[in-house]
């Protein structure tokens, strides 16, 4: 650490370099103040792309330069406001490249207000242990919602700004207000009975029970202006928030201003950044809708436009096929002559064909036939023999007789005559006739 100490210099008065002097100077201050606790008025709050934030702290007497490097800003639930009573922590010391005074903040609360935050932040990490902040259980909005629930104070300036965005966007969906106090110490109670009535509403789908022709609920908004700590605290409630996960349909928080959280901002679907932002996210612009009917009544009357034309189309080539039956005619004329020039081609092939074969059948005859008759000589001469082995004059003449009846019948056993009937047996030479004789066994 340096120490505030000019050189010795016997010849003249001290001379500082500037930078050595500032180093001297923070290195003094830090020694003396830090670290240090500063309240004062938040103004030209501003936070940079590299995460880090400036503004300056001041009262009537004065005002102080202050940089919260990204390191701790990255532990702020909420980030401040100009115009705000703060109560900061840090060190002081001084901006070397400008030579400013400067304090390095590192933790910053709300003056006034350091139990509520720190209340705040004890229930926000309770209640986003047990889940109720998961993501995953966030629901969609709906494209088109039949109808919207609003819980907020009626004489808000914040139910003014939501009604006149959803005229303005869906003039034809229904609006039902459930009126609840938003703040003070009833408000977290009444919260609480206004979205319980939506949420029945909601589960009956309209038209039945505590409100007989009410519109179905498909989406609820939960605004509120903007204001101090205090006063948005019945949205920190714990019941509150327990309240808004059970909701059956959608919910959208618009508490405050963009820079205000509340733990109902963690628990509900979606969180919007003022109440007139809650109501444009579920509100589609009607004439967004309406421009879509219109491109697809215009690509639906273009395709029907398409299919008559193809259907005129192939009627007036039907109509022209069917008004000019005469070239329809001479088409198929001269098909039918094609058609007989060709059989009549094909029969003259034929008929060559067969004269061509008649020439050389007539060529080849003579040769067949005397083959012919060689082939039908020679079977008739093995026929002659066959016919010769079997003729009964051969059999005679090797010494056989043939033995008939009186009857010219065959006698092949001697029980077919009795004794004394006439015979006659023929031998090669001639016939005798004989007469038969009693049997005698051989």
């Amino acid at each position: 650490m340096a120490v505030l100490e000019p050189p010795v210099d016997a010849a003249s008065d001290p001379v500082w370099a500037v930078g050595a002097l500032c180093r001297a100077v923070g290195d003094a201050l830090a020694a003396r103040f830090n670290p240090v606790a500063v309240r004062g008025e938040i103004t030209g709050f501003s936070r940079a792309a590299s995460g880090h934030c400036y503004f300056t702290l001041k009262d009537r007497d004065g005002q102080l330069r202050c940089a919260m490097f990204r390191r701790a800003a990255q532990g702020l639930a909420v980030l401040p406001r100009d115009g705000e009573q703060v109560e900061v922590r840090g060190r002081i010391g001084v901006y070397e490249a400008r030579g400013d005074l400067q304090l390095v903040v590192e933790d910053i609360r709300r003056a006034g207000q350091g139990a509520l935050f720190e209340e705040f932040l004890r229930l926000k990490a309770r209640l986003e242990a047990e889940g109720l902040f998961d993501p995953t259980r966030k629901r969609p909005l709906p494209t088109l919602p039949r109808g919207i629930g609003i819980v907020t104070s009626p004489g808000a300036a914040a139910l003014h700004d939501v009604v006149t965005a959803l005229r303005r966007r869906v003039p034809h969906i229904p609006v039902v207000l459930v009126p609840a106090l938003v703040q003070g110490a009833q408000a977290p109670a009444s919260i609480c009975a206004a979205l319980e009535q939506l949420y029945r509403l909601a589960a009956e789908g309209g038209g039945e029970g505590y409100a007989a022709g009410a519109p179905p609920i498909d989406a609820i908004l939960l605004v509120r202006g903007g204001g101090s700590i205090e006063d948005l605290w019945a949205f920190n409630d714990e019941q509150v928030a327990r309240t808004v996960v059970q909701s059956p349909v959608p919910l959208v928080s618009g508490i405050g201003h963009e820079t205000d959280f509340t733990i109902a901002d963690f628990c509900a679907d979606l969180r919007a950044p003022t109440p007139t932002a809650a109501a444009e996210l579920v509100a589609e612009p009607r004439e967004l809708w309406l421009g879509a009917l219109q491109l697809l009544g215009e690509r639906l009357s273009e395709g029907l436009q398409r299919q008559l034309d193809q259907r005129h189309q192939r009627l007036d080539m039907a109509a022209q096929r069917l008004g000019r039956p005469s070239g329809l005619l001479a088409r198929q004329q001269l098909q039918l002559a094609r058609t007989g020039q060709r059989m009549r081609h094909a029969a003259l092939l034929r008929l060559q064909r067969l004269d061509q074969e008649r020439q050389r059948v007539q060529a080849q005859f003579p040769q067949l036939w005397q083959r012919r008759l060689a082939l039908q000589g020679e079977q008739l001469e093995r026929l002659g023999l066959r016919l010769e082995l079997l003729n009964p004059q051969r059999v005679l003449e090797r010494g056989y007789a043939l033995l008939t009846d009186a009857e010219g019948r065959a006698v092949t056993d001697p029980a077919q005559v009795r004794t004394g009937d006439a015979l006659q047996a023929r031998l090669a030479g001639g016939a005798l006739d004989l007469v038969a004789a009693p049997p005698r066994l051989l």
